[in-house]
């Protein structure tokens, strides 16, 4: 995660808008707050809400790098949540897999739509469901292979007993039929609301804006 880090950081220095840098905070903060309200499941891990897809949507992946990130990182100093020794996986699950998923499903489905379309609406909560369902598959295949890597000299696992059989199908399932479905509803809410407020909020929004005023002054 390093080398993602340091990237990400220098890209946000030559991205972000000014008005942006408050919701970069408020973004870090807001998952900070939705992951905190985690369910256990089986297979040895927690299912929960992340906020991940909204923050790539709006104020782009590179943007939910770092406060998906910051999220964790303090979640794990502060409370345990998570573990200090998981950190890096945690921070490429989900603030990796997630913002760059979920951004590249929305501008997919978006397509050339205008700002205002309700079909980014849509977009926007499909692409809240898939990015995290995604994470989440990538976590439990990441615990399922613990038992592969990791045994003592009697063949014992040392940290995750259960193999990807459990691992995978216990972090999908309960996404799929929930958290995701959350992750969607909530995703689709705040880009909703940004969109009749102000647009310009949203990551590419001036960009697209530019190059639509240049094709009309191309065409006159």
């Amino acid at each position: 995660m390093i080398p993602i880090w340091y990237y990400a950081g220098n890209r946000l220095g030559r991205e972000l808008k000014s008005k942006q840098v408050p919701l970069l905070a408020l973004a870090a903060a807001f998952s900070f707050v939705i992951m905190m309200f985690n369910v256990p499941i089986p297979g040895g891990s927690t299912g929960h809400a992340v906020g991940g897809a909204i923050i790539g949507i709006v104020l782009g992946p590179w943007a939910g790098v770092i406060a998906i990130s910051v999220a964790l990182i303090l979640q794990a100093l502060m409370f345990g949540d998570g573990g200090i020794t998981a950190i890096a996986a945690n921070c490429f699950n989900m603030g990796v897999v997630m913002p760059f998923c979920a951004y590249y499903v929305y501008k997919f489905i978006s397509g050339n739509t205008e700002i205002t379309s309700s079909r980014r609406v849509i977009g926007a909560a499909i692409a809240g469901y898939i990015s995290l369902v995604l994470a989440a598959g990538v976590t439990g295949f990441m615990f399922g292979i613990q038992p592969l890597l990791h045994k003592s000299a009697e063949g014992v696992p040392l940290y995750m007993p259960y193999g990807l059989n459990i691992t995978v199908p216990a972090m999908l399932l309960e996404h799929v039929f929930g958290f995701a479905i959350l992750e969607a509803v909530v995703t689709a809410l705040i880009f909703a609301y940004i969109q009749k407020t102000d647009t310009s909020l949203l990551y590419g929004a001036n960009t697209r804006a530019q190059a639509s005023k240049n094709k009309k002054v191309a065409a006159a």
